[in-house]
């Protein structure tokens, strides 16, 4: 019986650590997504490109690193600000699935 409770100690250590890495990877990834849209947003703007298509190839960098771009805007400073937000590739049972944002900023200092 001491046996069944201490696999089930670990199996529910084991799961939860899961949660909690899943958590880490999917906060790791929205933050560099949110940076890399941002850096490209602001190359695009040192290159002559219009603040739109600026903020439009940011936003497809983006969302082609893994996480879902919720836009790119250009400051009047020229300054980019991204935001990406991702969900955990593995929750808790009976949880509900959260979603974490990154920001980043890219451009000349405030």
């Amino acid at each position: 019986m001491l046996v069944l409770a201490a696999v089930s100690v670990v199996l529910m250590v084991l799961v939860a650590g899961l949660a909690l890495g899943s958590a880490v990877v999917a906060t790791h990834q929205a933050r560099a997504a949110a940076d890399l849209g941002a850096l490209a947003a602001a190359e695009a703007l040192q290159r002559g490109v219009g603040s739109a298509a600026a903020a439009a190839s940011g936003a497809a960098l983006a969302s082609r690193n893994g996480a879902r771009s919720a836009g790119c805007v250009v400051g009047a400073d020229e300054s980019v600000t991204c935001r990406a937000t991702t969900s955990p590739a593995f929750v808790l049972p009976g949880t509900p699935r959260r979603t974490t944002t990154a920001t980043a900023r890219a451009g000349p200092s405030p």
